[in-house]
């Protein structure tokens, strides 16, 4: 019985990790035109005002997840979302207006917040303590491949032109795959006995455990940087540079690797070996003085641009397979409002990095916001470095 136990536990994992591709590529095939494809309705401020309106409405989505998943169960909440996520990118595809865009977009990256925090539960619950390393590394890996392939299918979408829709239709068509999945593997799914929380229980909770606390700084460090990258690093590097969309789309694809190469053996280096910390800081270390090497660079060169970016993602990859890792070795399946607390870092720096750029251009370049950026990456330092190491 056991060994049949560890079996169909390896194989619900192996099909969470299939389910988190082809979600994760439905987002990415647009990601990184996105701001190209708003910026064709609105200026670069107001572009930046709907990111950081969508974050808003993610934010909310989170501190009501908990109760509804409670209500309704995970696997209920998960169709709905997809359900509705469909309804949304088909209104991309279709809408003319720019207004109309702009809620669809806001709504949509909301679901995507939501859709990924059921996918979490779903895993957490088929994840011990032990091989959380490997699980997780194994989980973002897969999650990663899609980060991987998808700018460069994007790429070809758009082909040359303007026809960002194109990215929408083929995360569209991702959609209903998904959808079948989640019904096939999951609708007799048992939910934990999620502990219930209000807003300020949930608030104390986290901070009476100062690992949790630290470690939610340090993911809200290195989720502004992805932020502001995937918002301004393709802007960037087609209008100041003058990369073509081809171009970018092979500086991305190589600037990824590193997601899809590290996660996976550093994820069972700290199950068998290493603790969490030191590779954690080691990776704010990378991230933070490549980063700001990219405010040196100039020119229009295509390997040097990729060489640096891709050391930026050794950086970033190294911190946040670490980050995965404690945090799931250290909570429950029934702490979904907790998990919830975690996720929401990402849209609290989706809010963040449209502020920093607009508070830094008040004083400096373009060119010089790398700088501002590999600083604050450097501040992850601190709580890398002050975490207590779960081995």
């Amino acid at each position: 019985m056991p060994t049949t136990h560890v079996v169909s536990r390896n194989h619900t994992v192996y099909t969470i990790a299939v389910i988190g591709f082809i979600f994760t590529l439905h987002v990415v095939l647009p990601m990184y035109s996105n701001s190209s494809f708003l910026s064709l309705f609105a200026d670069e401020r107001t572009v930046g005002f709907i990111y950081m309106a969508s974050a808003a409405v993610s934010i909310l989505g989170f501190l009501f997840a908990s109760s509804v998943i409670r209500r309704f169960g995970n696997y209920a909440v998960s169709m709905a979302l997809v359900c509705i996520q469909i309804v949304l990118f088909y209104g991309l595809v279709t809408a003319t207006t720019g207004t109309v865009i702009s809620i669809l977009f806001i709504l949509q990256a909301a679901v995507v917040s939501l859709i990924g925090l059921t996918l979490d539960i779903f895993l957490e619950k088929y994840t011990d303590g032990q091989h959380a390393g490997a699980i997780r590394g194994l989980y973002t890996t897969t999650l990663n491949a899609s980060w991987l392939i998808g700018p460069m299918i994007g790429s070809m979408l758009i082909n040359g032109m303007n026809n960002y829709r194109n990215t929408y239709i083929a995360g569209l068509a991702m959609l209903f795959p998904l959808l079948y999945l989640i019904h096939k593997n999951f609708p007799r799914f048992r939910d934990p006995n999620y502990i219930h929380l209000s807003p300020w229980q949930l608030v104390k909770h986290v901070s009476s455990n100062k690992n949790w606390v630290r470690l939610l700084l340090a993911n809200i460090i290195l989720q502004t940087f992805y932020a502001w990258m995937v918002i301004y690093s393709p802007i960037y590097l087609n209008k100041t540079i003058g990369f073509s969309w081809d171009e970018i789309a092979i500086i991305l694809t190589i600037m990824l690797i590193p997601f899809v190469i590290v996660q996976y053996p550093l994820g069972r280096l700290a199950d068998k070996k290493y603790g969490e910390k030191e590779i954690m800081a080691i990776g704010f270390i990378i991230m933070g003085i490549s980063t700001i090497a990219l405010s040196f660079i100039g020119i229009k060169n295509l390997a040097l641009w990729a060489l640096i970016l891709f050391l930026t993602r050794i950086g970033a990859a190294s911190a946040e397979i670490m980050m995965e890792t404690y945090f799931f070795k250290t909570v429950s399946p029934r702490d979904s409002a907790v998990l919830g607390l975690f996720r929401i870092t990402r849209p609290v720096s989706n809010f963040i990095a449209p502020l920093i750029t607009g508070a830094a251009l008040l004083f400096t370049t373009h060119a010089n916001l790398f700088i501002v950026i590999g600083v604050i990456s450097l501040i992850g330092l601190w709580p890398a470095l002050t975490i207590k190491d779960t081995r």
